[in-house]
């Protein structure tokens, strides 16, 4: 029989209104965030016309972001672990804002990529703080609610693609570039800063009843150093960085991708579209599943599924079925997505929640690599290569991870006292 009244019942004793509240925060602070992941793509080009130069001279943006986004991420959840989320939630409404309003009023490539990683240091505090509280709050449902923060991170973005795409067409004039990414400046920063007075931490103990039983049923609580030393961490590493890579290859060159093969500009219009919006249902429908079925074979499932979505653009592309490539960006971005979702949930259930931020963020740091092969390193290979050839190795990384994850089982000897 289900937990979940039990644990709703005592998280509404602690908090003084439901648990859900704090998923709604985090989402909506993960919403407003995801511009920086999902509309670069976008926005690059417009970037470049403002500033004179070469969109090829800003290829490196995106890699700067995932790295600063995601190494940010181990210090912040530390952090978090000991002195709760508000503070560096204030922290980040500073930075993610701050960074877009940067990018709007830049005059050189260097400010850009400043102002881009400042921002993405405050996309990082509000993506671990975000996955956290669910972990933090709801044992129970790991699956389903971190899907929820991280299908807003996509989410939030499918909105503004059509968007921009228009007000920052050829012929934009200058105030709507400024205007537009100011504007989203503003929005990132008030919502971070609402999100940052709801969203707190549970006490320690909270599941604890007064006959001593722990509603939690979690076991023994890894911290960092000690998850270093099992073999489960740094299988889930290589699997996190193959198929972070491959997706955010796509999530980066599907545009230029598209242009490359010559397809209509509408396809390459619907690609950048649904992209976020595949990404987002992924998230929450797979992290849903996971909470019903074996882990380790949700994560196969999907990881492999990646990899022939991805397969399928290239195969799509060469033979100019336009629908046929949206279709294989969704099937992709739809499997690849969840990774955001089922990696912090294996932490949970493998180390489990005490040190989940801290934990979790050393996983996530996979994304840094993941994000060197997405944006420079297959750049190199697309000029070495060619375009179907980079694509073709982004789909069989992720089929690897997805064979690996049938490998994976709980640790089987608690940490060192």
């Amino acid at each position: 029989m289900s937990n979940e009244p039990d644990h709703a019942e005592r998280a509404r004793e602690v908090l003084g209104f439901s648990r859900w509240w704090l998923v709604a925060a985090a989402a909506g602070m993960m919403a407003v965030v995801g511009p920086y992941q999902y509309v670069w793509s976008v926005i690059r080009e417009p970037v470049a016309r403002q500033l004179g130069i070469e969109q090829a001279v800003l290829s490196t943006v995106f890699t700067l972001f995932v790295i600063f986004q995601a190494g940010s991420q181990f210090p912040v959840g530390w952090w978090r672990d000991r002195h709760g989320p508000r503070g560096i939630s204030l922290l980040a409404a500073v930075l993610a804002g701050g960074g877009y309003l940067g990018v709007a009023y830049a005059s050189t490539v260097w400010q850009v990529y400043l102002f881009y990683s400042l921002g993405a240091v405050g996309v990082g505090i509000v993506y671990t703080v975000a996955v956290n509280t669910a972990l933090k709050w709801f044992p129970d449902r790991r699956g389903l609610t971190s899907g929820v923060g991280t299908m807003a991170f996509a989410g939030g973005s499918a909105a503004l693609v059509p968007y921009i795409r228009w007000r920052l067409g050829p012929e934009a004039s200058q105030y709507a570039y400024v205007e537009v990414l100011r504007n989203i400046g503003l929005l990132i920063t008030v919502v971070i800063l609402v999100g940052a007075f709801v969203i707190r931490d549970p006490p320690s103990g909270w599941l604890e009843t007064e006959e001593g039983v722990d509603l939690s049923f979690t076991g023994p609580q890894f911290t960092w150093r000690e998850m270093l030393r099992t073999w489960q961490f740094w299988l889930m590493y290589a699997m996190f960085v193959a198929v972070s890579g491959a997706g955010l290859m796509v999530t980066e060159k599907i545009v230029s991708y598209a242009d490359h093969l010559g397809t209509a500009a509408i396809v390459a219009t619907l690609a950048a579209t649904v992209l976020p919006l595949a990404s987002a249902a992924g998230r929450l429908i797979v992290g849903d599943l996971s909470d019903r079925f074996d882990l380790t074979n949700v994560m196969a499932t999907s990881f492999v599924l990646c990899g022939v979505g991805v397969l399928g653009i290239v195969y799509f592309g060469i033979h100019g079925a336009g629908a046929a490539l949206v279709g294989a960006v969704v099937l992709g971005t739809f499997f690849w997505a969840p990774q955001y979702t089922l990696f912090p949930s294996a932490v949970g259930q493998y180390y489990g929640e005490e040190h989940s931020s801290a934990n979790y963020a050393l996983l996530y740091s996979g994304k840094m690599w993941g994000g060197v092969f997405g944006g420079t390193l297959t750049g190199f290979f697309v000029g070495s290569m060619g375009w179907n050839q980079t694509f073709l190795l982004g789909g069989v990384l992720a089929i690897l991870a997805g064979v690996a994850a049938l490998f994976l089982r709980s640790p089987s000897a608690a940490p060192a006292e």
